[in-house]
C-alpha cells in the first residue's frame, strides 16, 4: 500500500524525519504508529522519571546511576510508543474524521488493527525485559501503571479532563525512578509526581487547543473546550503549583543552591508560557507544548548539579 503524503494535507506526521531516510519503507508505518518522528512524548514521559531517581541519588551527594538513566530513557521511548499505539486502536474511527490525525497509519490503512496488537505486544515485551532490570518495588509499580496506560486514551470521551489521567499515566516515572534507586517510596517521589502532575494538566490543556475545532465535531472532550478563554489563568496555575510542589520535593532531598537556581529557571520557562501564549493559534500552541522539554531538562540540571557543588 502506498503512504499517503503528509505535506499534502494538515496532517501531524513529520514526513522528512532522518529515521525515513536510515530505515526501510516497510518500517515507516510502525515508526509512524509510535510517533517516532516526534520525540517530545518521549521527552515528557522521561523527565519526571529521570528527576526522581537523580533526586534520590542527590540525597546522598552522587550523581545519577547511568545505567538507570539509560533504562529510563529506552523505557519512555518504548511505552511511549505503546501507549500511542494502544490509544490509536481505540480512536482510529475517530481520528479518520479529523484533518490532523487521519493520516495516521490505522485510520489510513497502513496498518491494520492485527497488525496493531502484534505490534504492541512486541512493544509491551520490550518494556517488561527493561522494567524487569530494576528493584521489585519499581518493578511492582510498573505492572500497576498498565490499567492507567490503557484507560487513558477513552477518558476523553467521558470526562472535560482527560490530561488529568494522562497525568496520572504518564508522570508514574516519578515513583518509579526513587524506586529504582531505594527499592522503596517516600514523601519526596510523591510530591513530586503531584507536581508532575500539575505541570501535565499546564502542557496538555495547550497541546489542546489545536484541537478544539474537530474535538467539538467529533464528541471528544478536553480541558481546553472546558476552559476556553480562561485558559491562560488556569495554566498559569497548574504550573504555579508544579513548580511549588517540585521545590518542595527538591527541599524534602535538601538539594542545594543550583537546584534553587534551576526551581527559578523552570518558573521563568513556564511564565513565558503563559506570558506568549494564543489559543487561537495552533502552531503557537505547539511550540509552547515541545519547549516543555527545556523545562524538564533545567529541572534535572539543578538536581543533578546540586550534590556536585554542595558535596
Amino acid at each position: 500500500m502506498s503512504v499517503p503524503n503528509p505535506s499534502s494535507s494538515a496532517s501531524d506526521i513529520v514526513g522528512d524525519h532522518w529515521s525515513f531516510r536510515v530505515l526501510p519503507r516497510m518500517f515507516h508505518p510502525y515508526l509512524r504508529l509510535t510517533r517516532f518522528d516526534r520525540p517530545i512524548g518521549a521527552w515528557l514521559l522521561f523527565w519526571p522519571g529521570a528527576w526522581s531517581l537523580s533526586l534520590a541519588t542527590a540525597q546522598e551527594a552522587r550523581a545519577p546511576d547511568v545505567w538507570l538513566l539509560l533504562l529510563f530513557g529506552v523505557g519512555a521511548v518504548v511505552m511511549r510508543g505503546a501507549g500511542c499505539v494502544i490509544n490509536d486502536l481505540w480512536d482510529r474511527d475517530l481520528d479518520g474524521k479529523v484533518a490532523r490525525t487521519a493520516l495516521r497509519p490505522l485510520p489510513s490503512g497502513q496498518v491494520t488493527p492485527r497488525q496493531a496488537l502484534f505490534f504492541l505486544g512486541i512493544l509491551l515485551l520490550l518494556g517488561l525485559l527493561i522494567l524487569l532490570q530494576l528493584t521489585a518495588t519499581a518493578i511492582l509499580l510498573g505492572v500497576s501503571s498498565i490499567a492507567l496506560i490503557v484507560a487513558y486514551p477513552l477518558m476523553k470521551r467521558v470526562t472535560y479532563w482527560p490530561q488529568a489521567f494522562l497525568g496520572l499515566t504518564f508522570n508514574w516515572g516519578a515513583l518509579m525512578g526513587w524506586a529504582a534507586v531505594t527499592d522503596s517510596l517516600t514523601w519526596p517521589p510523591v510530591v513530586l509526581y503531584l507536581g508532575s502532575l500539575a505541570w501535565t494538566l499546564g502542557y496538555d490543556t495547550i497541546y489542546a487547543h489545536q484541537d478544539r475545532e474537530d474535538d467539538v465535531l467529533v464528541g471528544i472532550k478536553s480541558s481546553a473546550l472546558k476552559l476556553g478563554d480562561r485558559t491562560r489563568p488556569w495554566v498559569a496555575g497548574f504550573y504555579a503549583v508544579a513548580v511549588l510542589l517540585m521545590a518542595v520535593a527538591g527541599g524534602l532531598t535538601g538539594l542545594g543552591w543550583p537546584f534553587w537556581l534551576a526551581v527559578a529557571g523552570v518558573a521563568l520557562q513556564a511564565g513565558w508560557q503563559v506570558w506568549t501564549l494564543d489559543i487561537d493559534n495552533p502552531d503557537n500552541c505547539l511550540l509552547r507544548f515541545k519547549s516543555n522539554r527545556y523545562f524538564g531538562l533545567i529541572l534535572w540540571l539543578g538536581i543533578i548539579l546540586s550534590p556536585v557543588v554542595t558535596a
